[in-house]
């Protein structure tokens, strides 16, 4: 009788741990530079491949690193938020074109319209992998010393920058 029950247990055990999972949201994953330095790299600025850069280039100010690439549909959506955060001049924007073809990317730029204040092109992905990018967009927010102090996963939208990335940056600005 007791291996008729065995199955049903299984069965009973999945539903569970698949409410659970459903539940969780694949935003809130942390990240484990929290309080830790971003990785070292150094790669080509984006339209300048003989111009090389990296975190020590952005290292002095409050900087949002923010991972695009133009075949994101979620990075069309949040660009426009990001154009309008350029205007605070309490942050430093860098972004990090991912896995992306740079006539394209200097074409979205372009047109769309160009908030960052240096743009790192990771044309095979490799930072990116080393930054723990499992999807794009990814923002990063580091301050003065290179330290990671947030991570959000997937699109901005105007209360993530409000509530959380602009207190967190008028915070870091303080220090």
């Amino acid at each position: 009788m007791f291996k008729y029950l065995i199955p049903l247990i299984v069965f009973f055990g999945l539903v569970i741990l698949f409410i659970f999972g459903l539940n969780n949201d694949p935003r809130l994953v942390p990240s484990p530079f929290i309080d830790k330095p971003l990785p070292q790299f150094a790669l080509p600025v984006l339209g300048q491949p003989e111009a090389i850069a990296g975190v020590e280039d952005f290292k002095g100010e409050v900087s949002l690193l923010n991972i695009w690439a133009t075949w994101c549909i979620p990075c069309r959506q949040e660009h426009p938020l990001l154009v309008n955060l350029a205007n605070n001049k309490d942050i430093n924007i860098v972004g990090l074109n991912y896995k992306d073809n740079e006539i394209e990317a200097l074409k979205w730029l372009d047109d769309l319209g160009n908030p960052y204040d240096l743009v790192l092109s990771d044309v095979k992905g490799t930072t990116g992998i080393d930054l723990g990018v499992y999807g794009v967009p990814e923002t990063f927010v580091l301050d003065k010393n290179g330290i990671v102090k947030y991570k959000h996963v997937g699109p901005l939208t105007e209360e993530i920058i409000n509530d959380i990335i602009l207190p967190i940056v008028e915070e870091l600005n303080q220090i």
